[in-house]
């Protein structure tokens, strides 16, 4: 599932692309792609026709903007892809929601597991609603060192904390090991126990591995499902000191890298140098 360094990426490849174009047509095929919409009819009609004004990201989310104020949510799931394509170009398998534009690119929505989704919604005093639950950006809440200071006075382990979408938006299982290590915090270690110092290094470590990784635009594991939107995998997985990296030295200490299995997903740390 693309995460925060995923999504941004393709948010800046959407902005540069589209922003100012308008919405020629709009095709669904996949009704469980749009299903937040009774009619796939309803959803097509607000995109119609209207021109993009913007493209943002909260968290894991994308947003594109129109000209009439709604918000075309896009969320991609395990498996989703946003690609941009020439019209003429052949349409893949599962391709589920296709966008023609007035002298631009088709953009097309492809998820052969059908978890992701797109739906439009209105804002309402700048907030979309569905997304209202979600915890702070760490890379653009000005405020984001302060409010991690916050969340450390919980008995929550850092791992599960770090990826608790209501309180941190835009880390998963990947980032989140990354992340730990860089600072050299276990990630199953109670976040009340961590000094202001490390809280201070952790902080700088979620911006630095995070930044990297939009850098090198993203990571694709090993299924390369991660594509971005040229269809292109990201380069940042090889630059990964734990995540997947079980049984090989740390690159820090040498210590050999540990998985355990937690709530049935995989937590990569060196018992050598995080504690």
């Amino acid at each position: 599932m693309p995460e925060l360094a995923e999504a941004e990426t393709i948010r800046r490849d959407l902005g540069a692309i589209y922003v100012g174009l308008t919405i020629a047509s709009v095709t669904v095929t996949g009704l469980r792609s749009v299903r937040r919409h009774e009619d796939p009819a309803e959803f097509a009609a607000r995109v119609r026709g209207r021109r993009l004004s913007g493209a943002g990201r909260r968290g894991k989310y994308l947003t594109l903007e129109l000209d009439s104020g709604d918000v075309v949510v896009a969320h991609m799931g395990m498996s989703g892809q946003l690609l941009v394509a020439a019209p003429a170009d052949e349409v893949a398998r599962h391709t589920h929601v296709r966008f023609a534009f007035d002298g631009g690119p088709d953009l097309r929505f492809v998820d052969p597991r059908t978890f992701g989704q797109m739906w439009v919604t209105q804002p309402v005093g700048g907030t979309i609603a569905e997304l209202a639950h979600l915890g702070f950006d760490p890379l653009e809440d000005p405020d984001a060192e302060k409010r991690l200071e916050m969340l450390m006075s919980r008995p929550t382990k850092l791992k599960p904390l770090l990826m608790d979408q209501s309180r941190i938006v835009g880390i998963g299982n990947m980032y989140a090991d990354e992340i730990l290590h860089a600072a050299g915090l276990r990630p199953d270690r109670p976040a009340s126990t961590v000094s202001a110092t490390e809280t201070g290094r952790l902080y700088r470590s979620m911006v630095s591995v995070l930044e990297a990784a939009i850098r090198e635009r993203g990571s694709s594991l090993a299924d390369e499902q991660y594509r971005d939107l040229f269809g292109r995998i990201g380069r940042y997985q090889v630059y990964h000191r734990v995540y997947a990296r079980e049984g090989r030295p740390c690159p820090r200490c040498g210590a050999t890298v540990t998985r355990v299995r937690t709530g049935g997903r995989s937590w990569y740390f060196c018992p050598g140098c995080q504690e």
